[in-house]
């Protein structure tokens, strides 16, 4: 078992928190079937053996990850969730995902891509479940469309885009999940209330119910690692650009102190007192000016 997975006392999988509850969903056989009955009703003859787990272990980022691979017979099936923010860049997510997964085929089928052998692989088929709010929903979406207007290039991949699923599947089960979950945290802020009102209602309303009476806790501890994680990233963002307007601000000081100095007319202790800087900055600042002055004239001489 891997590092990403551990027992609890009673011997259960409990998935560490570097999944999401995307992905801890879709690891049980039992919703990944769900999930490919979903995507292909026509195909009534795959059981769960039929399908194999190839989900790359968090190669592209290391954070919480939305991107599941399975293979069913000579398909290959990757599906990556996008939240709130809608971006093109997905696609490359995706291609980047894409192709790490046929390396890891490659080498688990023991084929070498240098040999002149064509190469065997499945067949893929990509897919973007989308849970933000948008006006305009695209059935699919392309490397080429997206990045190089429609022109063919050497390299495109197509994406196919899900939204809401049909009503009741396991892929609308889980949008619903994941907007009833946005609306408790718009009432209650990302807090443990948020999480436990969203299970709540949830299974009031039959969603991803078996799993989440199994699993309430584990879904409890994800999503507040999540909430925990965002909140460093908002703290950070906002002390980056705390720096930078400060760094700004700063810099307008000391361009002010070095024009007053080169008036002449002002001393350094109404400099420092207009430009609100301590009078030791502006007598660095008066030194750095005097010896760049002399070096000027020892060139020129």
């Amino acid at each position: 078992m891997g590092e990403k997975e551990k027992k609890n006392d009673d011997g259960i999988v409990k998935h560490t928190l570097k999944d999401s509850v995307f992905t801890s969903l879709f690891k049980e056989k039992k919703y990944l079937m769900q999930l490919y009955q979903a995507l292909h009703p026509e195909d009534r003859d795959v059981t769960e053996d039929d399908l194999q787990d190839v989900t790359v272990s968090n190669v592209l980022v290391n954070d919480i990850y939305n991107d599941i691979g399975f293979r069913v017979g000579s398909t290959l099936l990757i599906l990556i969730e996008s939240q709130s923010t809608w971006t093109p860049n997905i696609i490359f997510r995706a291609l980047m995902y894409l192709v790490q997964t046929y390396r890891e085929y490659f080498n688990e089928t023991r084929q070498n891509i240098y040999n002149s052998k064509k190469l065997k692989m499945p067949k893929p088929e990509v897919y973007v479940i989308y849970t933000g709010d948008r006006k305009t929903r695209p059935e699919e979406i392309s490397f080429a469309g997206e990045f190089f207007g429609g022109e063919q290039v050497c390299l495109d991949l197509k994406v196919k885009m899900i939204y809401d699923g049909k009503e009741g599947d396991i892929i609308n089960q889980y949008v619903v999940f994941t907007k009833v979950c946005n609306e408790q945290v718009k009432a209650y802020g990302r807090t443990r209330k948020a999480i436990k009102e969203t299970i709540r209602i949830c299974k009031d309303k039959n969603v991803l119910k078996e799993y989440l009476e199994s699993r309430e806790q584990e879904v409890l501890d994800m999503l507040m690692e999540l909430y925990d994680q965002e909140e460093v990233m908002r703290s950070y963002l906002e002390s980056e650009r705390y720096e930078a307007a400060q760094e700004a601000e700063n810099a307008t000081k000391i361009e002010t102190a070095k024009r007053m100095l080169e008036d002449g007319t002002f001393s350094i202790d109404q400099i420092a007192k207009f430009a609100n800087l301590p009078i030791e900055a502006v007598q660095e600042i008066a030194a750095l000016q005097s010896v760049q002055r002399k070096h000027c004239c020892q060139k020129q001489k």
